[in-house]
């Protein structure tokens, strides 16, 4: 099955219990909100939320700027079906890829996007697609998890796997989280003006790993992040990922897990 259509599938089976297995994506939403309320005149007209899920970020900002036309898109059906039930007709909401924006040329004002851009297989298309879509002068705000993003798992699940003679491709596939200097790179090859990049960090307690993992597949990335492996000797490589995940971070009888949010504000080129 294609990347999309298995992101789109994991999304669209777990948007019902969604929102609540989410705490650091709501935390991550607040913290946009506050960067966006920052930008000094701003006012926007037409605001457009790629990867909007259940509409959460987009309700935040019709409270904000409750004149303006609201346009919400998502790769999972039934994250829009939800979006759209909670937004009602103050929203425009579109099931839709964010590598081909079904949207005219020029035509959003405030550009926005949390907790969805380190799924895009082409970063740089989709921030093209962003690009097409914002009128001279608008405003581009996202964030999205990049490297650094479940450092601890990624550590042990890999020296687990190695100290029982298994693969990698045996532990599963682990999700390559975009890099700052990849964003970096990405941006010096468009056209946007005042980029401004940086990176913060959000950690969750979590009571042992397999809380976690199964936090993760609650919210249909663990079937995209490559959380399941599968197969025989699976459960020795988890178990063992969970002994080295206590012993080496362990504190309280919890356990951390770290999240590198990407925060990029961009303005798109004036006439």
């Amino acid at each position: 099955m294609p990347e999309t259509k298995k992101i789109a599938a994991a999304f669209h089976q777990r948007a019902a219990d969604y929102d609540q297995h989410i705490a650091v994506q709501k935390r991550v939403v607040d913290n946009l909100v506050e960067h966006v309320r920052s930008y000094p005149g701003l006012l926007p007209n037409s605001i457009l939320d790629v990867g909007s899920g259940t509409g959460s970020l987009l309700r935040r900002l019709h409270s904000l700027w409750p004149d303006a036309s609201l346009s919400g898109l998502d790769l999972a059906y039934n994250m829009c079906l939800r979006s759209a039930d909670k937004l009602g007709e103050s929203c425009l909401v579109v099931n839709g890829d964010a590598e081909s924006l079904p949207f005219s040329d020029k035509s959003y004002d405030l550009v926005v996007s949390t907790s969805a851009l380190q799924w895009a297989g082409n970063l740089s298309s989709v921030l093209s697609e962003l690009q097409r879509v914002m009128k001279p002068g608008a405003s581009l705000c996202v964030a999205f998890f990049c490297e650094g993003t479940l450092c601890e798992l990624q550590r042990c699940l890999l020296e687990a796997a190695a100290n029982r003679n298994c693969g990698i491709q045996h532990a599963g596939r682990l999700h390559k989280f975009w890099s700052i200097d990849d964003v970096k790179a990405i941006l010096a090859e468009m056209e946007f003006e005042q980029v401004v990049v940086n990176c913060e960090t959000e950690i969750d307690w979590y009571d042992d790993l397999y809380f976690l993992l199964r936090s993760i597949k609650n919210i249909g990335a663990g079937t995209v992040s490559g959380g399941v492996g599968g197969g025989l000797g699976w459960r020795g490589v988890i178990n063992e990922t969970a002994r080295l995940y206590r012993e080496y971070y362990g504190e309280n009888n919890k356990i951390p897990v770290t999240y590198k949010v990407l925060y990029l504000h961009a303005s798109s080129a004036h006439l």
